[in-house]
C-alpha cells in the first residue's frame, strides 16, 4: 500500500470519528433544550404576554429590519446586488432580534 492511501484512510477515519462526536454533542444539546423548554414556558408566557404582543411586534420588526438593511446596503455601496445572500441572512437575524426585543420592551 502506498503512503497516500494510508494517509487517506487515516483522514477518513478521523473525519468519521469527529463527525460522530459532533453529532453526539448536538444530540445532547438538543435533548437538554427540549427538557428545559417546558420548565421555561410559564416564564416566557408571563414575560411576553403583556404589551403590544408578538403579532404587532412582528410587523414592526419586519419594517425596522428592512429599513436597517437598506441603510446598510446603501452604506456598503453595491450591497443591494453584490451581497444579497448575506443580506437575507441578516434580515432574518435582525427580524428575530427586533421582534422579541419590541415584544419584551413594549
Amino acid at each position: 500500500m502506498s503512503q497516500d492511501y494510508k494517509d487517506s484512510r487515516l483522514a477518513l477515519r478521523l473525519l468519521l470519528g469527529f463527525t460522530v462526536l459532533v453529532a453526539f454533542a448536538v444530540a445532547l444539546i438538543v435533548m437538554g433544550i427540549l427538557m428545559t423548554v417546558p420548565a421555561l414556558s410559564p416564564w416566557v408566557a408571563e414575560t411576553f404576554n403583556s404589551g403590544i404582543g408578538l403579532q404587532t411586534s412582528a410587523i414592526i420588526s419586519a419594517i425596522v429590519s428592512v429599513i436597517v438593511l437598506v441603510i446598510f446596503a446603501v452604506a456598503a455601496g453595491e450591497g443591494l446586488l453584490g451581497e444579497i445572500q448575506f443580506m437575507i441572512a441578516g434580515f432574518f437575524l435582525f427580524f428575530v432580534f427586533f421582534w422579541l426585543l419590541i415584544a419584551w420592551v413594549f
